[in-house]
């Protein structure tokens, strides 16, 4: 009975596996200048695929000559789907659209519109091709490079409007650190590797070592990706998030008292930190020039509110539960098991699937 109660507490979670973390992450950056406005929109390869598929032989894999074959589909639905109107007036790109690909698994596309304008409304209609959830951050900037304007925009809210003429008040903080909660909320395989930390305290100083260790660590992997400093792919930091869960797990189990945990915590959070930083890539921003330091900030901020306030509400349940001697012994080896079976699913489907 005891071990039905606890695997039912952890049911839900497992059931959500798939589900690491939060749904597609796009941008767009739009420059002003005395000819016009040149637009950039930018997606991961995955998201492409949601509109556009390239894997034509269907070998789930994409080839060279696939990506090269899709791009005038691509620049043509993008150029299709953006609606731009400049003084009023609905316009067309001058150009077909260049599709290049780069090293992070990202897709741009280039488009350039005449005339240049005092007033300007863009929606972006593909994003009702995506998946429900994804976020396009949008930035409007002069020649300088100085940001005019920024919006996040989703399926229920995919407009812009910009009246130069007007003061526009920047969005920009509130929309990241909200991304930043949502990813930690949504990111179960980083809540996990944190619970199964957690799992093995008993009281609140312990826990705190664990959580300040495991924020210190991931702030600086995560500032340093951020600015382009250190970068890891994903198809490297993914499977080691996974490999950190395991590994967690299993010292649970065969440790009946776990030390260190505080220098493990900042090891392996160095690793978590460049998971969250992947949101900030896959939507291109990833320097200076594009003002990469309030979202970067505001994010993490998100974030670090969002561990808050799951540790809040999980560390009295755990303490609760370690306080009932018929329960106490069991709980850290039957959760330590579920925590090593969500982490091999996800490391196999992130190096094998």
């Amino acid at each position: 009975m005891i071990r039905k109660i606890i695997s039912v507490l952890f049911l839900y979670a497992y059931a959500q596996i798939s589900l690491a973390h939060a749904p597609g992450l796009s941008s767009s950056d739009f420059v002003l200048n005395d000819n016009g406005v040149d637009a950039t929109i930018t997606f991961s390869l995955q998201d492409i695929e949601a509109f556009s598929p390239m894997d034509k032989d269907g070998d789930a894999e994409i080839s060279d000559t696939e990506r090269d074959a899709a791009k005038p589909e691509i620049a043509a639905l993008i150029a299709r789907e953006l609606q731009l109107t400049l003084n009023e007036q609905v316009v067309k790109p001058t150009t077909s659209g260049n599709v290049s690909f780069d090293d992070q698994n990202n897709a741009r596309v280039e488009l350039h519109y005449e005339p240049a304008a005092t007033h300007l409304r863009m929606q972006l209609s593909f994003l009702d091709k995506l998946p429900a959830g994804h976020k396009q951050f949008v930035t409007i900037k002069d020649t300088t490079g100085k940001s005019i304007s920024e919006k996040m925009l989703s399926q229920q809210d995919n407009a812009i409007e910009l009246n130069l003429s007007e003061t526009v008040n920047s969005s920009m903080f509130k929309d990241f650190f909200v991304l930043g909660v949502e990813h930690i909320l949504t990111g179960y395989d980083h809540l996990l590797f944190l619970f199964s930390l957690l799992v093995v305290t008993r009281n609140f100083w312990s826990a705190i070592g664990i959580i300040t260790f495991f924020t210190i660590a991931h702030s600086i992997t995560l500032g340093l990706a951020g600015l382009n400093i250190v970068t890891l792919p994903s198809t490297v930091v993914e499977p080691l998030i996974a490999a950190t869960i395991i590994y967690v797990g299993v010292e649970n189990i065969i440790r009946k008292e776990p030390k260190g945990r505080k220098w493990l915590t900042f090891s392996f959070g160095l690793i978590h930190g460049f998971g969250f930083a992947s949101v900030l890539q896959e939507m291109g921003i990833g320097n200076a020039e594009s003002g990469i330091l309030v979202p970067r900030f505001s994010f993490n901020l998100g974030v670090e509110t969002g561990q808050i306030i799951v540790t809040s509400l999980t560390l009295p349940v755990i303490w609760w539960l370690h306080a009932k001697p018929q329960i106490n012994q069991q709980l850290v080896p039957i959760c330590s098991v579920l925590v090593c079976m969500a982490g091999g699913y996800w490391l196999v489907e992130r190096t094998i699937l």
